[in-house]
């Protein structure tokens, strides 16, 4: 009798049913399922468990669980299941509405292999290597069992693939931020940021999530060859917003304006009758500016160049040249500096035959001169 009803049972399912059923044994290789409404019990190998390899069926399941399985097989006394095929479809038409609405969820990283990671997701999602992360990661390893924000990028259920990403959401927390500091910005305010990275033409320093640049000409009051002389990289530093474009999402930054200016308190530094060294920056027709301080130039008039006539100040100075030089007048105010070469230079005596006069002499002139060469002639 028993075995009619079981007779019944047998023909009353198919392969391709769905089947619920309660966990009661967990071996190594397989799970034993009593399956409900049927006089048959089930059995799952480990092959059909998950998507993913695994070594133990205990791993991913325990006695006493309710779950739904695929009939893939019909015996006499038992039917073989597959809880993967039924965990595949509903897998399936979720990951295809995440795809349709950009939906973020989480994905525990079960494996780390080459040329990425891989996702249990009901089914076996991938994660390639440059999908991991927006910057560049050399080991995955540390990767392993880590819960990730994922989006999927692209499904074939024919071909069974699913390429999903973290980057994706990494960017996109990224962008969002970088809207909210943004809008939190505004020309003039002064803020604490790190330097975030160096280029030939100036820094990138992070205030507050968004990265703006002080360029070269904004890193100090001196002249600067190359950003590394100046800062680097994880420096903190304070800068002043100088622009904020929102649209284009540029921020341009100045560490020059949080430092005391070169010329601030100048009067302090320099007075009238000091003698400094400097160094020749520019020539113009009218003179030479030579720098005494750091950011601070001076104007060597023309007339204060050499006691000798000159026509340009390229005929007896180099741009680069070091000199030394006397401080005339000091205007803090006007940022004015005036300064001259000649006034320490000795003045050179001008030959008369057998006479050196001195040209500016107030001692001797030059009708003593002749009066002397008239008496010789009488």
């Amino acid at each position: 009798m028993v075995e009619d009803m079981n007779q019944v049972e047998v023909k009353a399912l198919e392969v391709g049913e769905t089947v619920t059923g309660t966990v009661t044994k967990v071996e190594d290789k397989q799970v034993l399922v009593e399956v409900a409404n049927s006089k048959l019990d089930g059995v799952i190998p480990i092959s059909e468990l998950s998507s993913l390899h695994i070594e133990k069926a205990s791993d991913v399941i325990k006695e006493g669980t309710e779950i739904q399985a695929k009939v893939i097989k019909v015996e006499e006394e038992l039917l073989v299941l597959s809880k993967k095929a039924v965990d595949a479809e509903k897998a399936w038409d979720d990951l295809e509405e995440k795809l349709s609405t950009g939906e973020v969820f989480e994905a525990v990283v079960k494996e780390v292999v080459k040329g990425g990671l891989v996702a249990d997701i009901g089914v076996r999602g991938f994660i390639p290597a440059s999908l991991v992360e927006a910057h560049f990661v050399d080991d995955f390893a540390s990767y392993q069992d880590q819960t990730l924000t994922v989006k999927v990028v692209e499904l074939d259920r024919e071909k069974n693939r699913i390429i999903l990403s973290h980057r994706a959401v990494v960017e996109e927390e990224n962008a969002q931020k970088k809207q909210t500091a943004l809008s939190s910005l505004a020309e003039g305010q002064v803020l604490e940021g790190t330097v975030q990275r160096l280029t030939d033409f100036g820094a990138f320093v992070d205030v507050g999530g968004v990265d703006g640049l002080v360029h070269i000409s904004q890193l100090s009051h001196e002249r600067v060859e190359k950003p590394s002389d100046v800062v680097k990289e994880g420096d903190s530093v304070k800068v002043k917003v100088l622009s904020v474009d929102k649209g284009n999402g540029r921020i341009s930054l100045s560490i020059k304006d949080t430092l005391e200016g070169p010329w601030d308190n100048i009067s302090s530094k320099l007075k009238q009758g000091d003698v400094v060294d400097g160094t020749v920056r520019r020539l113009v027709s009218f003179g030479a500016f030579v720098e005494v301080l750091p950011g601070v130039e001076g104007l060597v008039h023309i007339s204060h160049i050499s006691h000798k006539h000159i026509g340009t100040p390229h005929e007896v100075l180099t741009e680069g040249e070091k000199v030394t030089v006397k401080v005339l007048d000091v205007s803090e105010s006007e940022r004015r500096i005036s300064l001259s070469i000649r006034d320490l230079e000795e003045e050179e005596p001008v030959d008369y035959g057998d006479y050196n006069i001195q040209e500016e002499s107030k001692g001797f002139q030059l009708g003593d001169m002749i009066g002397d060469q008239l008496k010789k002639l009488k």
